[in-house]
């Protein structure tokens, strides 16, 4: 089977998020709802937001604050002190960060450098979107048309995006999927996509208080011709949640 992939340094950073590390602990990094927690004054790394390396300080000064040994930690006592303390990823941040780390590799040069921010007002709000792009940059701007376009399942390929906007309930939030690695069909003139695997950010009810944060999938495709929601999901209730909004398969304008 032939497969592509995100480069090295894009699926370095998900690895920290998904295998983030304190000691000997290990959990994957919370999913923050910065609507629920209403946080958006302090430290990045409180508001859904922080990077890997902005989260470890996070933890490692609660750590030193409340006098525990990180070597005492385990992978659940971990997740309890992320999770207790209101320290996640949201899962644009989390597309932030992959996807600057591809631009870094690909382009040489930070995701902010190509970035638009059309619903940012007056000079001000532009120059704040340039100088906080993490923070700033939610999935309705990754899914404007001045950031991205619209593709076809056939042209699918690591780094681009399923995003998902508005939905019937009112507690539905936008949300977005990264693609990070896509398998084809081998030996086929056309090289068909005939899987494609994904990593995100996201709470489902099931999860409770503990088990949110990064998830990984895969979508199965069974007809090309159809859209995406039509393929077979691994994760039924994100499908449920893809069928009832606006999803789109979008890439990047400027990563390729």
């Amino acid at each position: 089977m032939n497969k592509k992939t995100l480069s090295k340094s894009a699926q370095d950073t998900i690895d920290q998020y998904l295998h983030f590390k304190v000691g000997p602990a290990e959990c994957s990094i919370p999913y923050f709802n910065n609507k629920t927690v209403r946080a958006r004054a302090a430290l990045r790394s409180l508001t859904g937001k922080g990077s890997p390396v902005e989260i470890l300080e996070e933890v490692q000064g609660i750590m030193v604050k409340n006098h525990v040994d990180t070597n005492t930690l385990t992978d659940e006592s971990l997740k309890k002190v992320l999770t207790d303390s209101n320290i996640g990823i949201d899962c644009s941040a989390f597309a932030y960060y992959i996807l600057n780390s591809e631009s870094m590799e690909l382009k040489k040069q930070t995701l902010n450098k190509s970035l638009h921010f059309p619903n940012a007002y007056g000079l001000f709000g532009k120059l704040i979107c340039k100088l906080r792009p993490v923070t700033n940059c939610d999935v309705a701007n990754f899914a404007h048309n001045v950031n991205s376009k619209i593709i076809s399942l056939k042209e699918v390929r690591p780094s681009d995006t399923i995003t998902m906007l508005g939905g019937p309930d009112v507690n539905d939030r936008n949300h977005i999927l990264i693609i990070d690695k896509v398998d084809y069909q081998e030996g086929a003139a056309n090289n068909a996509p005939t899987k494609i695997s994904y990593v995100h950010s996201i709470a489902y009810p099931e999860d409770g208080v503990y088990g949110t944060g990064i998830k990984t999938g895969s979508i199965t495709i069974t007809d090309l011709n159809k859209n995406i929601t039509e393929q077979s999901w691994s994760e039924n209730q994100l499908l449920a949640r893809a069928q009832k909004s606006q999803t789109e398969l979008r890439r990047l304008n400027f990563l390729w």
